[in-house]
Parts: structure tokens; sequence; C-alpha cells
């Protein structure tokens, strides 16, 4: 199942339904290192975990339980109430990578999730919603995500150069401004035909 990525701003008016920012790998496909990505509006369980499980309970049984690494995630409820039930949720800092949710079903099994950052840009997101939800991935959460860093400090150290060399005068940089007419040179040759 892939889900579209709309672009909506990093704050916006939470009264509004808003769609779901998921993508999962292809049905049926080999087990990866991830199942997808998710990229929450903001970091409160409570607010974001209740569209998630609404999308997946029907598609992976009912979600009964989430972990996630606490590093980024301000408040961790016990429990979130979702449509109908009430998901459990659990931590591990050492044990589960920052940058992955687990899901948890009775009848299923379990699902892993790299979690985009809210703030991330929207396509930076979708390259790496992208990237989680190829069935042949082999980066771990937190090696997608480092490889998006790397990536934005390379974009932003290229366009950096690229500004100094504009504001220096580019490729045309060293080069006179205006250029003076090349001299002629004036000398008398001699006819070698005189004097035979």
């Amino acid at each position: 199942m892939t889900t579209t990525i709309p672009y909506t701003p990093a704050v916006e008016d939470r009264t509004a339904s808003l769609p779901l920012r998921l993508m999962l790998a292809p049905a049926g496909t080999a087990p990866a290192l991830l199942d997808g990505a998710w990229w929450p509006r903001s970091r409160d369980l409570t607010v974001e975990l209740p569209a998630l499980t609404a999308v997946l309970d029907p598609l992976w049984g009912r979600i009964t339980r989430v972990t996630v690494n606490p590093t980024f995630w301000p408040v961790i409820p016990r429990k979130v109430p979702v449509d109908g039930h009430v998901v459990g949720v659990g931590w591990f800092k050492a044990e589960q990578d920052p940058h992955k949710l687990l899901l948890f079903s009775y009848t299923v099994g379990r699902w892993d999730l790299l979690v985009i950052p809210p703030e991330t840009s929207p396509a930076t997101a979708a390259r790496l919603m992208t990237e989680a939800a190829d069935p042949l991935g082999i980066r771990t959460a937190s090696a997608l995500m480092n490889a998006a860093e790397e990536r934005r400090i390379a974009e932003e150290t290229e366009l950096s150069l690229v500004s100094v060399w504009d504001s220096e005068g580019g490729h045309g940089a060293g080069l006179p401004t205006s250029r003076s007419p090349a001299r002629a040179v004036i000398a008398q040759v001699s006819d070698a035909t005189e004097g035979i």
C-alpha cells in the first residue's frame, strides 16, 4: 500500500482532518529492515497515533502496542485511546533505533516504521519514505536519517560554494572587465626585390 504525501505547513490547525503521511512496502514482499515510513505532523503521540492506527488496523490487524525510543518523543503516554480500543505505548532507549516506531498486533506480528521528523522538508521526506518502503532496502532507520542529513549538508555546501563563485564573478573572475583593442605593430618591411 502506498499513501500519497501531500505538503502541509509545519504549523497547522489540528482541528481539520488531515491525510496521514505514510508509505508502506508493497503487500506480499519479502521482509526488509523497515516496513515503511511515517511522517507525523508533531511529536505528540496522543494526537498522532490514533490516525496511524486507524489506517493500519484494517491492513495489519488491531494494533495493540507501540514502542518508541524516547530520544525524539518529549512525552510518552502509557496508553493512547484510539478508535474502539486502547494502544499501549512503551519505550526502549538503548534497544530501539531512535528513528523507528515498532507496532505490534496480536494477529499478525510486528512492523517497523521509519519516523521522519515533523520539521523535515517535503522533498527529503518523500525521498526517505520511498527508501524506507523499498522491499529490497538494507539500511536501518538511523542509516537513512544519517544519509539524508549528509545529503542536506552537501547540498547546502554546494549552494554556498555556488553563491561565493557567483559573487566573485563566476567563471569570468580574474579577467579584465573591458579589453583594450590589440595594438597594431607597424614596421617597415623591405621589399625583397629591391636592389636586384
